[in-house]
């Protein structure tokens, strides 16, 4: 998704939900929300392997902070841009309110090539963003994690490199999440994603109607969400008939031994040539045969271009925006069952704030009742929206941007106007 269509996708969301709300809040009011808080951009000049100086851009975007502090992670890719940064702190606003955490939204994002970094590299670009933004990060202020192109390392080095800088053997207070348990992280952080659109799926299927043993799956990505949601699909009954990774996809009527694949993986870097799997292209996965599609990469893959070949009853949102907003329209004539990202991916977000809560109060939380929290919010939340679409005769997406703006609005104005 570029840019412009990724910021234009978000504020057209939002513009549908504001066009209801205008009867309950001050046109103004909802003005305010279509624009970030804040915009910083950032330079950072680390001094890299090559003994030279290199110019990094770096992005961070409060969206807004009526519900408390700003959260959202940190992409690292060579092409983001700050209309991307601003169009995901958007959508972590709504996604926080939605889940029930008190985080408003917020983001990060540095201009750089991941995969041409060493790791040294990549770590000391790292430590300089962190002591560069260290005005910004903050566990009232802005609290980032891992995204595309960053990891729980990563936050590991940056709450390092804060504490370092205080003289402190550690934080006072939760700076980041998502990072390394040993360093304060809590268990399950990294699969809290893709188990989280696990548990949304099933909530789906039992909407229309399916085991999960009928269920043919095909999922998109093979980073920490589509891999973890197609592994927990698997051991469910699902047959998971289609995946990709970067490289490309692979196909299989039959279903993939997920367990297996994830070895083959590990050991080969890629999927093409596991077992009795064909190769396909990415575009051709998305319109295979199946019940459930998982887009769990990246924004704007499911397109007014294609979205009529689309053959999934169920579209589980695990990726930010994968669907863009004609789309949306041809899936619903369809009669599509979408899964809205604001919903369906915000076990990560949901698993951040029990890590931030452990952290500030210096417990220790076990992964048996990290899932165990984790299964029932996803569950709840997505029964209330469902009953809240049924209610207003509206789908899923609608229903959940419905249900966030209305509690943004609501902190807004419970907090008052002035300064």
């Amino acid at each position: 998704m570029s840019a412009k269509n990724m910021l234009e996708n978000a504020i057209e969301n939002f513009n549908n939900a504001a066009a209801v709300l205008e009867k309950e809040y001050d046109r103004e009011l909802l003005d305010i929300l279509r624009h970030p808080d804040e915009r910083t951009e950032i330079q950072l000049s680390p001094l890299l392997s090559d003994g030279k100086i290199h110019i990094v851009k770096a992005f961070i975007v409060k969206h807004c902070d009526a519900l408390g502090p700003c959260k959202g992670g940190i992409r690292m890719t060579s092409s983001v841009t700050v209309e991307d940064v601003s169009a995901l702190a958007m959508e972590m606003t709504w996604k926080c309110a939605l889940i029930g955490v008190p985080f408003g939204g917020g983001k990060s994002g540095i201009i750089c090539d991941v995969e041409k970094l060493s790791r040294q590299d990549k770590q000391t670009i790292i430590r300089s963003f962190a002591r560069n933004a260290h005005n910004h990060i903050k566990p009232q202020v802005y609290v980032p994690a891992p995204d595309m192109g960053t990891n729980e390392t990563d936050m590991g080095y940056i709450k390092d490199t804060i504490s370092y800088s205080a003289g402190n053997a550690t934080t006072q207070g939760c700076y980041v999440t998502g990072k390394p348990v040993i360093l304060g992280g809590i268990p399950g952080r990294r699969e809290a994603t893709g188990r989280g659109v696990m548990m949304t799926v099933l909530e789906a299927l039992e909407v229309i109607g399916r085991k999960p043993q009928e269920t043919a799956v095909v999922v998109q990505g093979f980073g920490n969400v589509g891999a973890v949601a197609a592994l927990e699909l698997f051991r469910l009954g699902c047959r998971i008939v289609g995946i990709s990774d970067v490289n490309g996809a692979i196909s299989c009527p039959e279903g993939l031994d997920m367990p297996a694949l994830q070895k083959y993986y590990q050991e080969h870097g890629k999927l093409q040539g596991f077992g009795t799997s064909r190769a396909i292209d990415g575009r051709e996965l998305l319109e295979l045969d199946c019940d459930v599609l998982v887009p769990a990469a990246s924004g704007n893959q499911i397109t007014a271009e294609n979205a009529a070949r689309i053959k999934a009853s169920i579209i589980a949102e695990g990726a930010n925006g994968p669907t863009s907003h004609d789309a949306d329209r041809i899936l619903e004539e369809k009669g599509v069952f979408i899964i809205p990202d604001i919903l369906c991916n915000a076990g990560g977000v949901f698993v951040s704030y029990l890590e931030y809560t452990q952290e500030t109060q210096q417990e220790q939380m076990t992964q048996e009742e990290v899932y165990e929290r984790l299964n029932k919010r996803m569950r709840t939340k997505f029964r209330d929206v469902l009953r809240f679409s049924r209610e207003r005769g509206m789908n899923m997406r609608e229903a959940a941007m419905l249900l966030a703006v209305k509690t943004v609005c609501e902190a807004k104005v419970a907090r008052g106007y002035l300064p």
